[in-house]
């Protein structure tokens, strides 16, 4: 969906499950253009698709690419970004921190997002740049050393160049985004502008690095770093670093009383990581959790450190809000549109995402998935209209 200013709206299919082509395309069948004929008003509507390691190399089969474009093309829709953070499965199963392998130090992390570079140069309509995003080199908990960090660094000035190569044959800006994540290898603004500075030092020789490659800003992550969205957002813009993405979503947060704290369990589901960071006050540090369990079981042994403010890893949908003694960081959202409102130029690419719609608690789903992703569109397109980020007049 082409908004002003050359922006393309879209939400993330990583939503629907799809680990195989056949049952991803099947989910746009079933589910994407149902939302498309609801709220694109006949006009071209954009799709963020998830393409998973496997469904990748199927799409790439003889024929399949171009198969599907026909059908892109027939229903009036095209493709302008990708989501690589995911390699395997993302539903259904045990995720984690099974959604950080292989990391970047891998040569299957390399292949992976070089392959979907190359079939979304073969979607993009003329004239559209295209995204794809990626987790932020690795996780903490792995244990990335000097060795490690090294193998990040090669891997990404690799794709870096095939970004290049792909970009110069096919005539489209193309570009990769990572993306901060609570405790991945960096995960709040001042560790990203310390990640790509050391690259920068190890490759001073790669100027045009932050052509190609930039942050994927998601904003429930930098939300639970209780970060401020015009403040970090100036800061990462400011070091030259590309805005690839943003992707619009909100995590729970909750004042942790003895009241609140009871009722957590219901968001303690075994398929996604749910990390959580406390805060403790003004200039006081923030205590983080790497799984939501971990943060229950710590509430159990220390009730009185609990400190003034959990934020949670827990995407809910961006047009509502939770109820009880629950709320959102919707205000961190809004600060990224009247962000965007001041600098409509910085980043053309965003993507709503609450792809948790399978373990929601009941009372927080809207109808079924079709009509949630239909609400988050209204509710996204009327506060951008507000801020002159609406539609595009045709």
């Amino acid at each position: 969906m082409l908004l002003n200013h050359g922006i393309h709206l879209g939400y993330c299919t990583n939503i629907h499950r799809g680990e195989t082509w056949e049952e991803t395309w099947n989910g746009l069948k079933n589910y994407t253009l149902r939302v498309k004929d609801r709220v694109s008003g006949g006009a071209p509507y954009g799709i963020g698709l998830r393409l998973s390691h496997q469904a990748a190399m199927e799409l790439s089969a003889p024929g399949k690419i171009a198969e599907f474009k026909s059908w892109l093309d027939a229903n009036n829709c095209y493709v302008f970004t990708i989501n690589g953070f995911p390699y395997g499965s993302f539903h259904g199963t045990r995720v984690k921190e099974q959604v950080f392998k292989p990391d970047w130090s891998t040569t299957e992390r390399l292949t992976y997002t070089n392959l979907l570079f190359d079939i979304l140069a073969q979607l993009l309509p003329p004239g559209v740049s295209g995204s794809v995003s990626t987790l932020p080199g690795s996780h903490k908990t792995f244990g990335v050393g000097a060795d490690e960090l090294q193998a990040i660094f090669t891997n990404l000035r690799l794709c870096r160049e095939h970004i290049e190569e792909v970009a110069t044959k096919s005539g489209h800006d193309l570009h990769l985004g990572l993306e901060p994540e609570p405790l991945g290898l960096f995960e709040t603004s001042g560790e990203t502008l310390k990640f790509f500075g050391l690259y920068l030092d190890r490759n001073p020789r790669d100027p045009d690095f932050f052509k190609f490659v930039g942050l994927n800003y998601d904003t429930c992550h930098l939300a639970i770093e209780f970060e401020e969205a015009q403040k970090a957002l100036d800061r990462i813009t400011s070091a030259g670093i590309r805005l690839s993405k943003l992707h619009f979503s909100s995590a729970l947060k909750l004042k942790p009383t003895p009241e609140n704290i009871a009722q957590l369990p219901a968001f303690d589901e075994p398929v996604y990581f749910h990390q959580v960071i406390a805060s403790y006050g003004k200039d006081e540090p923030l205590r983080r959790f790497k799984d939501l369990p971990d943060a229950l079981q710590f509430a159990t042994a220390s009730p009185d450190s609990l400190g003034e403010e959990w934020r949670i890893h827990f995407h809910i949908p961006i047009h509502a809000q939770p109820s009880g003694g629950f709320d959102s960081t919707r205000d961190h959202l809004i600060g990224a549109m009247d962000w965007l409102a001041k600098n409509p130029t910085k980043c053309q690419h965003i993507e709503m995402e609450t792809y948790t719609w399978e373990v929601l608690p009941q009372e927080m789903r809207s109808g079924d998935v079709v009509d949630q992703l239909v609400r988050e569109y209204e509710w996204t397109l009327a506060e951008m209209s507000s801020r002159n980020l609406t539609v595009k007049a045709s």
